[in-house]
């Protein structure tokens, strides 16, 4: 997925201008594909230099209004049916959770907590927007809702997980960053020295 299909998704719907679009990442798609301002303004350009909208209304202060060409709209389409394989998502705290244990182990677990804190905040925020908008006005809204409910969801899943992880640092086994090694491992016998050689008589 990209801006592109995202911006064109939106215009299936109907027109709308720059403010509106953004509007609309603001409140629910920006959930699960954020974009700024100047990143949406960019892709209208170039998706108009390509025929794939087209400006249908000019208001004040440079306002323009864009609608969805069939050309626009057949790629929309395509995007929707085409078959891909599934790829890996990246995840920056999953990433740095894989090395939690490099930090002492309160501060690791302080870093869980921290995202599970996080997480019950943006939770809160969209349950907010869930119980205050009207989620049936079009097929838009309504389907805007159920990426809304994966999001609430994905948060609640993410406190529970982060509570759990934490639990395992605080009571498990794992060790503390590992200290510089003084020893040398010695293959052939199985045993340790500290660098020095035994002195035979």
């Amino acid at each position: 997925m990209s801006l592109r299909n995202a911006l064109l998704g939106l215009l299936v719907f109907r027109p709308g201008s720059g403010y509106d679009l953004l509007k609309m990442f603001d409140t629910s798609l920006g959930y699960v594909w954020p974009a700024k301002q100047s990143q949406i303004y960019g892709e209208l350009t170039k998706l108009d230099a390509t025929g794939l909208i087209k400006v249908t209304d000019e208001g004040p202060r440079g306002r323009k209004q864009y609608s969805l060409t069939p050309e626009g709209h057949a790629e929309t389409v395509r995007w929707l049916t085409e078959n891909r394989e599934s790829r890996p998502l990246r995840n920056p705290m999953l990433l740095q959770t894989f090395f939690l244990g490099l930090l002492p182990r309160e501060e690791a677990v302080q870093r869980l907590l921290d995202h599970a804190e996080a997480s019950a905040k943006e939770q809160d925020t969209l349950v907010a927007l869930r119980d205050t908008e009207d989620w049936d006005k079009d097929m838009l809204t309504v389907c805007g809702r159920l990426v809304l409910e994966h999001g609430i969801r994905q948060r609640e899943l993410e406190q529970e997980w982060a509570h759990w992880a934490a639990e395992q640092l605080r009571t498990g086994t794992l060790a503390g960053p590992a200290e510089p090694a003084t020893d040398t491992y010695q293959a052939d016998t199985g045993t340790a020295n500290s660098g020095q050689d035994e002195v035979s008589s």
